[in-house]
C-alpha cells in the first residue's frame, strides 16, 4: 500500500482531494486535424492543478485514449502527461472505456503501480480496489472497465446477466459486498451512460448489447461515483457525476465549459466537490452566409483564429468553396451547403435516366448536384468524356 497522502508539503490536510477526469481521448482527430499538440497543452495543465489545489489522487474514468491500438505519438504524448501528473504529487487510477483495448492498457499494471499509476483493467478483479490513505485511514478506489454485455456476462461468471443494467448491476453488487468487509470511504470509477446524462455528437454509442442507460441507483451507498463516457461536464446528483472530456471533439459542445472536478473526501465521506475549469487551446465557433460575404464582411475578423464549421447558404453551390475559405479561415474544419429555400429535389434514378441520352443524364447530375445547371463550356467537356469512355468501349 502507498505511504499515506494529503498534505503534500508536510502540513495536515483535512481531506483527500481528488481530481475527477474522463474522457481524454489522446490521438484523436477533429473533422481530420491532429489534435496531438493541443490535447498535451491541456492535459499537461492538470499536472499544474494537481501542485497548485494539493491533489492527492487523479482518475481517469475511461477512454484514455480514442482507439484500441493508439499510436506511438498517442502513447508517448500520454506517457509524458502521466509523468507530470505524478511528478506533481498525484497518485493516479486509471480504467478502460469503449475506446480503449483494456488488455493492452492493463498490460503492465503490476509494474506501473510502483511507480503510482494504478490501472483497473480486469472485469474479473473489478472489486478489488487501489487503497490509498490519508490521516482519516484508506480510502478504496474502484475501477469499473467499460462492461459491454456479451463479455462482461462471461468474465463475471454469470452468462445469464443481459444487457448494461444487468452487468453494471452485478460489478456493483460486488464493489459493494467488498466494502461492506472493509467499512471505508469509496470511489467508484465507471464508464457507462447513466439514465439523466446529456450526450453529444462525439461520443461514440454503446447500444450494442441492448439498452444503453443504466439507473444511477446502482451507485447509491458509494461516497463518490466518478463517471466517465458522456462528454459534458454533468451533475446527476451530489456524489454522481460526469467530468466530461477536457476538450471539445464536436461542434455540438461548443457551449462546453470544459472541466474537472475537483472532490473532497474528509473522515465522513464527500465533504464538497469543486469546478475547476480548463484551457480551451483552439475556441470552436459557427458561421452562417454567403460565400462572398464571408470571405469579406469585417464582422467576421474575431473568427479567424477558431475552429470553424461554417454553413453556405448561396442559390448555387460555390466552386471550391473550402480552399477559398480557409484562404481567410485557416481553422476552418467543416462546411456544409443549405441554400436558402432548401436544396433541390434530388430526382430518383429511374427520373433521372428515363429517356435521357447519357449528356442530359450528366447534365442533370450536376444541376442536382449544386442547384444550377452546366455552363456551355461544362457541357462541352461533358461531350468530350463522354466520348472518350464511348470509344474505350469500342476498342
Amino acid at each position: 500500500m502507498p505511504p499515506p497522502i494529503g498534505g503534500k508539503i508536510g502540513i495536515p490536510w483535512p481531506a483527500m482531494r481528488v481530481l475527477h477526469t474522463s474522457d481524454w481521448h489522446v490521438g484523436r482527430t477533429f473533422h481530420g486535424r491532429d489534435l496531438l499538440a493541443e490535447q498535451e497543452t491541456v492535459l499537461s495543465g492538470l499536472a499544474d492543478l494537481v501542485d497548485t489545489e494539493r491533489v492527492d489522487a487523479l482518475v481517469v474514468s475511461g477512454d484514455l485514449y480514442d482507439r484500441a491500438v493508439p499510436s506511438a505519438e498517442a502513447v508517448d504524448t500520454c506517457a509524458r502527461v502521466l509523468r507530470r501528473i505524478a511528478d506533481a504529487g498525484a497518485q493516479i487510477v486509471i480504467t478502460p472505456g469503449n475506446h480503449d483495448s483494456a488488455p493492452r492498457l492493463g498490460a503492465f499494471a503490476a509494474f506501473a503501480r510502483a511507480g503510482g499509476l494504478h490501472l483497473r483493467t480486469a472485469i474479473a478483479n473489478l472489486h478489488e480496489p487501489v487503497l490509498l490513505e490519508d490521516a482519516h485511514g484508506p480510502v478504496a478506489f474502484y475501477g469499473i472497465p467499460y462492461l459491454e454485455p456479451e463479455v462482461a456476462r462471461h468474465a463475471l461468471g454469470d452468462p445469464e446477466l443481459r444487457g448494461h443494467a444487468a452487468v453494471l448491476g452485478e460489478a456493483m453488487r460486488r464493489i459493494k459486498t467488498d466494502l461492506d468487509t472493509r467499512k471505508t470511504r469509496s470511489v467508484v470509477l465507471a464508464h457507462a451512460f447513466v439514465i439523466g446524462g446529456e450526450t453529444s455528437d462525439s461520443e461514440r454509442t454503446i447500444a450494442v448489447g441492448g439498452v444503453p442507460h443504466v439507473p444511477g441507483s446502482l451507485f447509491d451507498g458509494i461516497d463518490y461515483a466518478a463517471l466517465g463516457h458522456l462528454h459534458g461536464p454533468q451533475t446527476l446528483a451530489e456524489h454522481l457525476r460526469y467530468s466530461g472530456s477536457p476538450m471539445a471533439y464536436s461542434f455540438s459542445e461548443a457551449r462546453h465549459r470544459k472541466s474537472v472536478w475537483l472532490v473532497e473526501l474528509d473522515k465522513h465521506g464527500l465533504a464538497g466537490v469543486e469546478r475547476r475549469e480548463l484551457p480551451v487551446p483552439r475556441v470552436l465557433g459557427t458561421l452562417r452566409g454567403h460565400l462572398a460575404d464571408l470571405l469579406t464582411d469585417p464582422a467576421h475578423e474575431s473568427e479567424i483564429d477558431k475552429f470553424l464549421s461554417i454553413e453556405l447558404t448561396d442559390q448555387v453551390r460555390p466552386i471550391d468553396a473550402m480552399r477559398r475559405l480557409r484562404e481567410r479561415f485557416p481553422h476552418a474544419l467543416h462546411m456544409d451547403w443549405l441554400p436558402e429555400g432548401g436544396r433541390p429535389r434530388v430526382r430518383r434514378y429511374s427520373e433521372t435516366v428515363k429517356g435521357r441520352t447519357d449528356e442530359e443524364v450528366a447534365c442533370c447530375f450536376v444541376e442536382d448536384t449544386r442547384n444550377s445547371p452546366p455552363t456551355d463550356t461544362e457541357r462541352a467537356l461533358l461531350r468530350e468524356a463522354l466520348a472518350a469512355v464511348a470509344g474505350k468501349e469500342r476498342e
